[in-house]
């Protein structure tokens, strides 16, 4: 995660009440023959997003879960990547580089890519894009994923750009898949109309209507000519936050919807048995805490260490994510490829917790655990409340609006420790991108909100750096392990569960669609029935 503050992210709520409509651009073009075998597209879609789609649109610096689901059928990257596993292939460039072992990599633009008013890519927005996305000035949220091994993009023809690596990276085209490439034309000095809702992209959808807080409608482009063109000539994604009226529209004998994410572990069997494919993923999305390292005395270790391993994360998972989820043996969901087992486990051990504290010379501990009002956290604290509570320690929970809680953090209010959500796997599942999401220099998460920047906090940045420019696999592998250990050992930000996310679909309606381990849906492979 970058500098940029979440009070910065939570301004860039922007939106008017009514909706914003964007003219349509009529054109036919042809292109080069599709890797994505649905035919023709035909029809309309229903969509429904458990997010709010009136937070920033802006491709670079929006983390808004509605708005990046959007922007993966709107906009392109010059390498894409599959919704799940994020095997790179060709996205804006004709092809992947040959060589990726080094610090040069070179890409030409695909033939005859168009944005959608009709003017060609070029060149000069690639560089545009990146030049924003490595300013320390403008200090995007992607910033911090491309600023510690990138050096610069430039032009090298019309139609060709290099980039140029401070040490050869590892997961380079990985990386460069969060990355969306933006037409200079249309945002050079307008970012404002980017967070406004205004989309001007180079994928298969446009955005052709805005109704916040209500739906996004989307039209087939027709000059796209990569390599997953559109499957339906409209696409409707409405905006359902409250979960029983998004169950609702996927359920019924002819349901509103065909497909609906966020679906709640609780509601998979009727849903079920009315016909639906429903489906969880495991990912990043996580309820973690967050200590506050000024305050005593959560400077120690060991009393973070301590604290954790007072809860029942067996029993949260049952009672607080009704068996959707995992605990948390180690920073990565111990469900993905890239996890490796921590040294500290955190099992549930509450005479161990009591020992900790002991060793720390910690008695009569009273803690506020301030907290996110989201239902899923909710029903999770209340099992680390009694955790906690069971080993003499007394705690009390301040559960307020996410707005409200980021704002204090912000502002330098002190806390003692935080449980909220977080879910980094919407930029990536490579184990660096995963980690300093949370853990880097310039993560406000560490610094700022955790108050952690001495010598344990500096020798933990310097071994991630390490890693990530570590060329050799199993060098590299090794290397993460101890990453990892170190990290559970401080405690500093650690995840309590892991929680899967649920899709359910209408299978009569709509096939190529999968459940993902980060929040949206992935559409560009879908197809009618």
């Amino acid at each position: 995660m970058s500098q940029l503050s979440r009070r910065q992210l939570l301004r860039y709520t922007t939106f008017a009440g009514a909706a914003l409509a964007f003219p349509t651009v009529l054109a036919a073009c042809g292109g080069p023959a599709s890797t994505n075998k649905t035919g023709s597209s035909a029809g309309s879609l229903t969509a429904v997003i458990g997010y709010g789609n009136n937070q920033t649109w802006d491709p670079l610096q929006t983390a808004s879960a509605f708005s990046m689901a959007a922007i993966l059928h709107c906009y392109e990257s010059l390498v894409e990547g599959d919704p799940i596993t994020r095997a790179p292939f060709p996205g804006l460039a004709k092809a992947l580089p040959a060589d990726v072992s080094g610090t040069s990599l070179k890409f030409e633009l695909r033939d005859g890519a168009k944005w959608h008013d009709g003017q060609p890519v070029t060149a000069d927005d690639v560089v545009f894009t990146y030049a924003r996305a490595l300013s320390e000035k403008e200090n995007v949220l992607i910033h911090s994923f491309f600023s510690h091994w990138l050096s610069e993009v430039k032009k090298t023809g019309e139609r060709s750009v290099e980039f140029v690596l401070k040490f050869p990276f590892p997961y380079a085209l990985q990386r460069i898949q969060c990355c969306k490439i933006v037409p200079k034309h249309v945002y050079d000095g307008k970012w404002a109309d980017a967070a406004a809702g205004k989309v001007v992209g180079s994928g298969p959808y446009k955005v052709v209507e805005q109704a916040p807080l209500s739906h996004t409608s989307f039209e087939k482009f027709a000059d796209y000519n990569g390599p997953r063109p559109a499957a339906y000539d409209k696409m409707l994604w409405k905006s359902i936050v409250d979960s029983a009226p998004r169950v609702a529209a996927i359920s019924g004998a002819k349901p509103d919807a065909q497909i609906a994410e966020n679906i709640p572990a609780a509601n998979a069997d009727q849903l079920r048995k009315a016909g639906r494919t429903v489906e969880f993923a495991d990912g990043g999305n996580n309820l973690f805490l967050l200590f506050n390292t000024a305050h005593k005395p959560f400077d120690s270790n060991l009393v973070r260490q301590a604290l954790h391993y007072a809860i029942d994360k067996k029993k949260m998972v049952e009672i607080g994510l009704k068996g959707a989820g995992t605990p948390g043996t180690s920073f990565i969901n111990p469900k993905l490829p890239s996890s490796q087992p921590a040294s500290q486990d955190f099992a549930y051990n509450p005479e161990k917790a009591k020992q900790l504290l002991q060793q720390a010379g910690v008695s009569g501990l009273k803690v506020t655990l301030s907290t996110t009002n989201t239902s899923l956290v909710a029903d999770c604290v209340k099992v680390i409340k009694e955790g906690w509570d069971a080993i003499g320690v007394q705690t009390t929970l301040d559960s307020q609006d996410t707005k409200a809680l980021f704002s204090k953090l912000d502002a330098g209010t002190d806390f003692q420790v935080v449980a909220t959500t977080n879910n980094p796997m919407q930029f990536g599942n490579d184990p660096d991108l995963l980690i300093r999401y949370y853990y880097d220099a310039k993560s406000i998460l560490t610094s700022k909100y955790a108050r952690w920047t001495g010598p344990d906090a500096q020798s933990l940045l310097a071994l991630q750096d390490q890693a990530a420019a570590e060329a050799d696999e199993a060098k590299r592998t090794a290397l993460n392990k101890q990453l990892l250990d170190r990290i559970s050992e401080q405690a500093v930000i650690y995840p309590v569960v892991f929680t899967q996310l649920g899709t359910a679909w209408d299978p009569k309606a709509i096939t190529g669609v999968r459940a993902q381990g980060y929040p949206g849906i992935y559409l560009n492979q879908a197809k009618p029935v």
